[in-house]
């Protein structure tokens, strides 16, 4: 008897984590994959053009097009769905947080319900083996101090309109699971960073701004910290949560890699005057220019991943050292993508400031 390889269904599949986890389920596990994506602004086609078309199957449209979920679902009969559809950047979401309201919160509302009407309608055996997994973020838990770290348990706290939205999402899951039985996992990540992240996010930003001899901004005295993760190792991570984790549970995803932001743009300014040395033969780090804080910057953020290794016995291969030699390496490849994003739709512009209301 031939076994079927399995078939997802992921919302944000050209995004950042949306393609690494495509890239990680067609290469890794052999899976089909349907992708949705509304192929805004941070999405990109790049990312995910190297799949196998019997494999992968990339669908542009909106998660609040219930109708269109409904036929993808009904046509594809996915055994699994992953939400990673979302708006995430909290600078963004400071200028505009009606978008993220919309996405975040109306849009996992869709993927819930008509994914609860599928898999009412899916025969006993398949219904018993589906899994949706919703997929947040460490900020839904708001600000830790110089101590402790983020346990799956700890109430929700969040201080910016994006952190805010993602938590009533979460919310929204937990509900769909608890009323209607709806078969839902949760998983909450800390900062990821690799390969096509789109160039607002620290790490990519300050390479663009490095490479073109640019002020590379730091927020405040760059004293916030993070947990840093490979964003492969977080798609290794996402499949296993899907497939082998608790029903109606959470579960931390994080990259045991604290690092302040300051010590993350030095690192990086030293991993670019060894691979690329500036014209100049100035140093890097000479272009660091600390800028005024973003309003309620979070100072710190640490995820207790034990849940997710003590359960599933995962843990992250890509130490933090190796993961953003990786990622300077693969920026440096690949400036004609950064640069055509430059010239479309984001040029390295300071986003999040709240100016004075006429």
């Amino acid at each position: 008897m031939v076994t079927q390889p399995p078939r997802y269904l992921v919302t944000g599949a050209a995004g950042f984590i949306g393609s690494a986890l495509c890239r990680y389920l067609c290469t890794q596990q052999q899976a089909q994959v349907i992708g949705l994506d509304i192929m805004s602004y941070a999405a990109s086609r790049a990312a995910v053009a190297m799949l196998p078309s019997d494999q992968f199957q990339l669908i542009e449209g909106d998660i609040n097009d219930m109708a269109l979920l409904t036929k993808l679902l009904a046509t594809h009969q996915p055994d699994g769905v992953f939400h990673l559809a979302a708006e995430t950047h909290v600078d963004r979401s400071i200028d505009g947080p009606m978008a993220f309201v919309t996405a975040n919160l109306v849009g996992t509302a869709s993927v819930l319900e008509a994914t609860r009407h599928y898999w009412h309608q899916l025969p006993e055996n398949k219904r018993a083996a589906f899994r949706l997994l919703h997929v947040s973020t460490d900020e839904v838990y708001g600000s830790l101090g110089a101590e402790g770290a983020f346990t799956e348990d700890l109430a929700y706290a969040p201080n910016s309109p994006y952190a805010a939205s993602k938590a009533g999402a979460d919310h929204l899951a937990r509900a769909w699971h608890k009323t209607y039985g709806l078969p839902v996992v949760i998983s909450n990540c800390s900062n990821n960073y690799g390969p096509y992240q789109f160039p607002e996010k620290l790490i990519p930003l300050c390479i663009a701004k490095a490479l073109r001899g640019e002020p590379i901004p730091v927020y405040g005295q760059g004293l916030n910290v993070r947990d840093w993760l490979y964003v492969d190792d977080h798609a290794a991570a996402l499949h296993l949560i899907l497939t082998k984790g608790r029903v109606g549970e959470k579960y931390n995803v994080g990259g045991a890699a604290e690092r302040r932001n300051i010590d993350v743009v030095r690192t990086l300014c030293a991993l670019l005057d060894e691979l690329r040395p500036a014209a100049s033969q100035r140093p890097h780090d000479q272009l660091i220019t600390f800028v005024t804080d973003r309003p309620g910057h979070d100072e710190r953020y640490a995820m207790d991943f034990s849940k997710l290794q003590r359960e599933l016995g995962w843990q992250p291969r890509i130490s933090f050292e190796t993961g953003l030699r990786n990622t300077v390496s693969w920026y440096l490849a690949n400036t004609d993508w950064v640069e055509a994003i430059r010239a479309r739709n984001y040029g390295g512009e300071r986003l999040g400031q709240i100016k004075a209301q006429a």
